[in-house]
C-alpha cells in the first residue's frame, strides 16, 4: 500500500508522539534468545514473560490477520523545558531515587489515550482494518520491533538508543490488518561500539555480558515487580533506589543531550514533589490513594512502597531515619514492620536498639519477630550511624 506507512508515520507525530516508525510482521529474529533467557531464569519472578510465546517471537500471531505494526515512541526526559530552561533535578532525598519515567502520570494512560486516537483516525481512514493496541502490555517484544521499524538499535544494557533521543523513551504499538510497504529498510546501526560504560556502573552487576540483563539482580525488578518480603542480599543490593533504577542510562554517552519535546504530564508534580523517605514511609492509605492516583508507581502498591522507603533508609544509615523507622515499626503493615525493623539493625546505635527492643515486646506477627530479632544481631556488627545530612545527597548507593 504506496505511501500508506509515511501517511500513518505522520499521523502518529500529529496525534503527540516524538518518533514513529512501521515494520512488516514476520518472526523475530531473536526469538530464541527469548527462549534462552527465559530457561536460564533471568526473568526472576516475573514468570508472566513466559506466556503467549508464538506471538512474542512472531509478532503476526497477535491476533488473525495481523500484517504491520505502527511503533510509537514518547520521549520522557529531555533535559529542556517548553520554556528553554535546562531542569534541575528534583530537590530532597526522594525523587532522584525513583526512575525517571515514574515521577509523573502513568505513561500506559498517556500513551494510551494518544493510541486510541490514532488507532480511531486509522480505522477511519482505512474501512474493515483491524487493529490492536499495546503500551508494556501483551505478548510483544516492543525493542526488537521498534529496532526492525528503524526507531533505534538495542544498546549493550538491552534498552532502545537511538542516535537523537538516547534511551529516555517510551514505546508502544498499534498492529494493523493493513499489507504495509514500510520502504527501505534503514535499521539504526550498533551504537555501542567498544563502549562498556552501562555494564561497569551497573551497582549490582545486573549485566553477566552485553546484551543480556539478569532480573534477579537488577533493582528495577526488585522494588517494582517483586511482592513481598526481600531476601537479604537484595535488600542491600537496592541501596537508596525507591522505584525503578536509572543507573545504566545515565552513564549512557547518548544520553547526555536528548532530543524530544517535553510533555509535562510526565514531569514530578507538586503534590507527590514535596514527598520525602519519611513522609512517603508515614503516609495514610487515604493521603496515598489521592497523591499517587494515575501515577506508575501505585504498581508496587502503598505497602511496597514503604517497603522500599524502609530499605533506602537503612541502606542510607542516617540517624535521623530512626525516628520515622520506629514508628513504621509500631504502626505500619507486617511487611513494612519486618524491613523497618531490618533498616533500625543497618542503622544501629542506642536508639535504634531501643526501637527494636520495645517493638519486639509487643510484637504478635512471628515473621516480623523473626526480623526484630535479626535486626538486634545485625546491629551489633552495625558501624556507627552517619551523623544527619543536611540537604539530598549526591552520592551513589550501593
Amino acid at each position: 500500500m504506496e505511501n500508506a506507512a509515511d501517511l500513518l508515520r505522520s499521523w502518529a507525530l500529529e496525534a503527540g508522539f516524538d518518533r514513529a516508525g512501521v515494520a512488516r510482521l514476520a518472526p523475530l529474529e531473536h526469538g530464541e534468545a527469548l527462549v534462552r533467557w527465559l530457561e536460564r531464569g533471568d526473568q526472576a519472578g516475573m514468570e508472566y514473560l513466559g506466556r503467549r510465546m508464538e506471538a512474542r517471537v512472531d509478532p503476526s500471531q497477535v491476533f488473525p490477520g495481523a500484517r504491520s505494526v505502527l511503533c510509537v515512541a514518547l520521549q520522557y526526559h529531555p533535559l529542556h523545558g517548553e520554556d528553554g530552561e535546562r531542569r534541575p533535578e528534583p530537590s530532597g532525598d526522594l525523587w532522584r531515587r525513583v526512575a525517571r519515567y515514574a515521577r509523573g502520570k502513568d505513561y500506559h494512560d498517556v500513551m494510551g489515550a494518544r493510541l486510541r486516537s490514532l488507532e480511531e483516525r486509522v480505522r477511519a481512514a482505512f474501512p474493515g482494518c483491524e487493529t490492536r493496541r499495546y503500551v508494556d502490555t501483551g505478548p510483544v517484544l516492543e525493542r526488537e520491533l521498534a529496532a526492525r521499524a528503524g526507531m533505534g538499535a538495542v544498546g549493550k544494557n538491552t534498552m532502545l538508543l537511538h542516535p537523537e533521543g538516547g534511551s529516555w523513551f517510551l514505546l508502544g504499538e498499534l498492529f494493523l490488518s493493513l499489507d504495509l510497504d514500510p520502504g527501505p529498510a534503514q535499521p539504526v546501526e550498533d551504537l555501542c561500539g567498544s563502549c562498556t560504560l552501562c555494564l561497569a556502573a551497573c551497582p549490582t552487576g545486573a549485566f553477566p555480558e552485553p546484551y543480556r540483563l539478569d532480573s534477579n539482580r537488577c533493582i528495577s525488578y526488585w522494588t517494582i515487580e517483586h511482592r513481598g518480603p526481600l531476601p537479604e542480599e537484595a535488600r542491600r543490593m537496592v541501596g537508596g533506589w525507591v522505584f525503578g533504577c536509572d543507573v545504566c542510562q545515565e552513564v549512557c554517552p547518548w544520553n547526555r543531550e536528548p532530543a524530544g519535546a517535553a510533555h509535562p504530564e510526565m514531569e514530578l508534580p507538586p503534590e507527590r514533589g514535596e514527598l520525602t523517605l519519611a513522609g512517603l514511609l508515614r503516609l495514610p492509605r487515604e493521603e496515598y490513594v489521592e497523591r499517587f492516583r494515575g501515577s506508575p508507581m501505585k504498581r508496587a502498591k502503598l505497602e511496597g512502597l514503604q517497603r522500599n522507603a524502609a530499605m533506602a533508609m537503612g541502606n542510607r544509615r542516617e540517624r535521623r531515619f530512626v525516628v520515622p523507622l520506629a514508628e513504621a515499626l509500631r504502626h505500619g503493615e507486617p511487611l513494612v514492620r519486618g524491613h523497618a525493623a531490618w533498616a533500625l539493625g543497618r542503622i544501629g546505635g542506642e536508639e535504634a536498639r531501643g526501637a527494636l527492643e520495645a517493638a519486639l515486646a509487643v510484637e504478635g506477627d512471628e515473621a516480623v519477630r523473626t526480623e526484630i530479632r535479626g535486626a538486634l544481631e545485625l546491629s551489633l556488627t552495625a558501624p556507627s550511624p552517619s551523623p544527619i545530612l543536611e540537604g539530598p545527597s549526591s552520592q551513589r548507593l550501593k
